[in-house]
């Protein structure tokens, strides 16, 4: 017995210095290692390729001085553009962050193209033309425009990427009506449209229009107005919309400021669709948003419209937006300023409100978010108008009806929501950035 005991406590006793050896082994391999990185780390790159290939792996770069550089200067620069809100990026805001990021975007302009969202997502604008750089602020004739200005880039038939030479106020004189794959981008630049008629795209498609300032549109018309290099012919009288949408597809009216004018801030009618609406800062004014030509027009019905990351502030009153027949997808916007209502229909519109924040008026007779025209009592309570995610508050209500399966809102589907508790940061930046 005593015997086995002594052998029992030998095989111990080896077994433990085996361990402690082994211990001691890898510490020193581990110091040693250290060592060896430590002096890789403060060499130069001439001595690391001269005297410590030996130490080299198959994970080791060849320059690692120009990839910390790298590191380096992607961390400053991230941290600049948050310092500044022209440039700032990593917000949530997909739209944003897809080419804020980019501390070269000027070079790379036509990259916004590849960042829109939603159902106007394949809005390529000119992307695939070359620069056309605005230089002439001036609008003395509609019939006949002069190279260098906005109205000669924008009736072109090529697609073109349009610019602007520096910062301009123009006024113009007639409808700016657009051509086909044009894109105006006012980035960079401190761009008016104001005191005179406004922009007109109608029976066209891939537009792009990002960075305006478009306010205190005039209703104009009774003139003749060119519409491309081959084509001109008489406008009638023109209502005063911002931007008017008639008849077309695949348009993306992105960060502009909008305010004031004499009849809509954004119109899309007569079988428009396939248009997103994002980033905007509506301001000052009635009846903003109105998408669908009547009730009667059943047309619209076709009409598939995202109206996204969108800051509606002060001085609105209604239509934000006003919808009739078509899908409409009402997702992440800041709604902070209403004196009738915020969204209202016609016509059994789907209505899919996701993740908004709302606050309501003081008015306690204009909380509730949703307004329905209906041709008689009760038939709204069919129309798919539902509330997913959103922040309700000051007594805000959002009547929803129709079905509550989510089955009959994939038409009106167009991108993931975002939490609503990040709609602040989101939109933090909505309207024409300067």
């Amino acid at each position: 017995m005593a015997a086995a005991l002594r052998l029992s406590c030998l095989c111990f006793l080896q077994l433990l210095i085996v361990i402690v050896l082994f211990i001691n082994s890898s510490a020193d391999n581990s110091i040693e290692e250290a060592e060896q990185f430590q002096s890789l780390s403060n060499s130069t790159m001439a001595n690391r390729l001269s005297g410590n290939d030996e130490l080299r792996h198959e994970h080791a770069v060849d320059d690692p001085e120009a990839i910390a550089s790298m590191v380096d200067m992607s961390i400053r620069n991230s941290t600049e553009r948050r310092k500044l809100g022209y440039f700032s990026c990593t917000t949530g805001n997909p739209i944003d962050d897809c080419w804020r990021c980019d501390r070269h975007w000027q070079r790379n302009r036509r990259r916004l193209a590849d960042c829109s969202i939603g159902f106007g997502r394949n809005a390529i604008g000119g992307r695939d033309g070359r620069f056309y750089v605005v230089t002439d602020s001036g609008d003395d004739d509609p019939v006949n425009p002069r190279p260098g200005t906005l109205r000669h880039a924008v009736i072109q038939d090529e697609p073109l990427w349009i610019v602007f030479k520096s910062d301009m106020h123009i006024t113009l004189k007639q409808e700016l009506i657009m051509n086909s794959f044009k894109t105006i981008d006012a980035r960079g630049v401190n761009v008016h449209i104001a005191n005179g008629a406004c922009i007109t795209i109608q029976f066209v498609t891939n537009i792009i229009i990002h960075g305006l300032h478009i306010h205190d549109c005039k209703p104009t018309g009774n003139a003749m107005v060119r519409s491309s290099p081959s084509h001109y012919g008489w406008r009638t009288m023109a209502d005063g919309d911002a931007i008017s949408i008639f008849g077309s597809s695949h348009i993306w009216v992105d960060h502009n400021s909008l305010s004031n004018c004499a009849d809509g801030l954004i119109d899309a009618i007569m079988g428009s669709t396939a248009i997103t609406i994002s980033n905007n800062y509506f301001t000052h004014h009635n009846e903003v948003i109105l998408l669908g030509h009547s009730d009667s027009y059943v047309r619209d019905k076709v009409m598939q419209v995202t109206i996204a990351f969108n800051h509606f502030g002060e001085g609105l009153i209604q239509r934000m937006p006003r919808c009739r027949h078509g899908y409409f997808h009402v997702v992440n916007n800041d709604y902070t300023h209403w004196e009738m209502y915020a969204i209202g229909g016609s016509a059994a519109p789907t209505i899919n409100s996701q993740g908004n924040r709302y606050l309501a008026p003081v008015n306690p007779f204009a909380k509730e978010v949703t307004k329905r025209v209906e041709p008689w009592e009760g038939s709204w309570k069919q129309w798919n108008w539902r509330s997913v995610g959103d922040l309700l508050l000051n007594g805000a209500y959002f009547t929803a009806s129709g079905r509550a399966a989510p089955g009959g809102y994939a038409r009106a589907s167009s991108l993931a929501a975002k939490s609503s508790s990040m709609v602040g940061m989101i939109t933090s930046n909505a309207g024409a950035l300067s």
